[in-house]
């Protein structure tokens, strides 16, 4: 099966299972109530955070770099909120993870460690080269 599939069927899964055991443990109003908090106080947070990344990346602007980290940050601010937004235990502590700034570092730490130990190869093509412009120009 396709890792989508499994995160389409697993994931409503995982959060049907916690709704049942925490609402079984602390009732259904309370869990009710604790969904729609976490979704508020999320969404409130990642809007502070999203004006902290957007004022980063402004500044960077104007010493003439590109701010990279910024970019990925505030999309990963954008998906975290979209976890907050969604009602759940799983997607609001994944969510939480990404919005706080110091587990986001960690995370986008591991992830690009990752990503550049299997994509880059040390590998260059040497050549040479002749510019032929100069005959065609001749013969127009």
């Amino acid at each position: 099966m396709s890792t989508v599939l499994l995160l389409l069927i697993g994931i409503p899964l995982l959060e049907i299972y916690l709704f049942i055991k925490i609402g079984s443990h602390i009732g259904p109003f309370n869990t009710i109530s604790l969904i729609l908090i976490t979704a508020f106080v999320g969404v409130i947070y990642a809007r502070y955070e999203g004006f902290n990344t957007l004022k980063a990346g402004m500044s960077q602007l104007i010493k003439n770099e590109i701010p990279i980290y910024e970019i990925v940050s505030g999309a990963a601010l954008a998906f975290a909120a979209l976890l907050l937004i969604l009602p759940g235990f799983a997607t609001d502590i994944l969510g939480f993870l990404i919005i706080f700034p110091l587990t986001r570092k960690i995370i986008f730490k591991n992830i690009s460690k990752n990503y550049k130990s299997k994509n880059v190869k040390n590998e260059f093509i040497n050549g040479e080269f002749e510019d032929i412009d100069d005959e065609n120009d001749k013969k127009l």
